[in-house]
């Protein structure tokens, strides 16, 4: 067997059969896929029996990927997440590269399954992030981790009394014995459904605190920030402030796209209409500056200023309702 593909699952009747499809579709045959479950509620274990896929117990997600490891025949291990998507010749040209490489380490570029800008920039920066830092400090997402059986059993496979960045620690203690290399040949996407149910401003915020506490503090074993696995429904509403400017940004973007889009009509695109792209693009410079203090406060500080604002919105309100009487 050449290749393992593992994903850890909880409740994703959703996005796995997408994954799925994609897989049954491979130009490449050597294969087994290995759903660890960690008892999802929904079809997501029928899902994976249906498209023959064998289901193991799984947990939170470096549990579930050892336990998919451990009943893995392939030679590479892919550990993949259940939302991401995958062209149909992606096992083959991955593994080929790996092999004419002789890459025991790697990972690759993942775009975001969307049209906006702000993902796409959001997602380049990631990605160049992963490319400058893999020998000085090499890191990985979990979706996209792909390492040789045998080096996988020789670092313990991942370190489950972590609560969170358990798959950086994995690729970290491996490229100890072997490099770390982003794959040239090929990409996957990934959905933004976690982006948009937490909030692209409120995550950055999040991973922001992550990284300072691995900086200065090393491996996360206690919770330090709401991050939850699987196909979760709830939407954080901790960040309400950055979770409007992100919309807003959104909105002048769309906006921005319908104001530069070529005029069926000559002379319709005129002094008014460039007015309102600078309008829009200075309003757009303005929101971006403001993402230095998303990424430096807390989400503690955000709660207490939103409050604050709250606060002094209604102490206004009591002051006009007194002057008027």
């Amino acid at each position: 067997m050449r290749i393992s593909v593992i994903i850890p699952t909880l409740n994703e009747q959703e996005d796995l059969p997408i994954l799925l499809e994609s897989l049954s579709k491979q130009s490449c045959r050597d294969f087994e896929v290995i759903v660890a479950d960690a008892g999802s509620k929904d079809a997501t274990v029928k899902i994976a029996r249906k498209y023959k896929a064998r289901v193991v117990p799984g947990g939170m997600p470096g549990v579930g990927r050892n336990r998919g490891a451990e009943a893995a025949n392939g030679e590479y291990l892919f550990f993949l997440d259940a939302d991401v998507r995958l062209p149909p010749d992606f096992l083959e040209k991955a593994a080929d590269e790996m092999d004419s490489r002789y890459l025991d380490l790697a990972t690759c570029e993942f775009h975001p399954d969307s049209d906006l800008k702000l993902d796409d920039i959001m997602f380049r920066f990631a990605n160049l992030s992963v490319k400058l830092n893999q020998d000085m400090n090499p890191r990985a997402a979990g979706f996209c981790i792909f390492i040789t059986r045998r080096l996988f059993r020789r670092v313990g496979g991942f370190d489950e009394s972590l609560k969170l960045a358990e798959d950086h620690d994995l690729v970290q203690r491996a490229s100890e014995f072997r490099p770390l290399r982003v794959l040239r040949n090929t990409f996957l996407k990934v959905s933004i459904r976690r982006l948009e149910k937490e909030g692209r401003f409120s995550l950055i915020q999040k991973y922001f605190k992550v990284e300072m506490h691995l900086l200065f503090k090393g491996n996360v074993k206690e919770d330090i920030v709401d991050y939850e696995f699987g196909n979760f429904s709830e939407k954080s509403d901790n960040n309400k402030w950055v979770d409007d400017l992100e919309k807003k940004i959104i909105q002048m973007e769309k906006a921005y796209g319908k104001l530069s889009a070529p005029s069926d009509q000559p002379g319709k695109a005129g002094s008014g209409a460039t007015k309102e792209k600078n309008d829009l693009f200075e309003t757009l410079k303005a929101g971006i500056g403001t993402l230095v203090d998303v990424i430096t406060k807390s989400p503690e500080d955000s709660v207490a200023a939103e409050k604050a604002k709250e606060a002094k919105g209604e102490g206004g309100k009591g002051k006009s309702k007194q002057g008027k009487g």
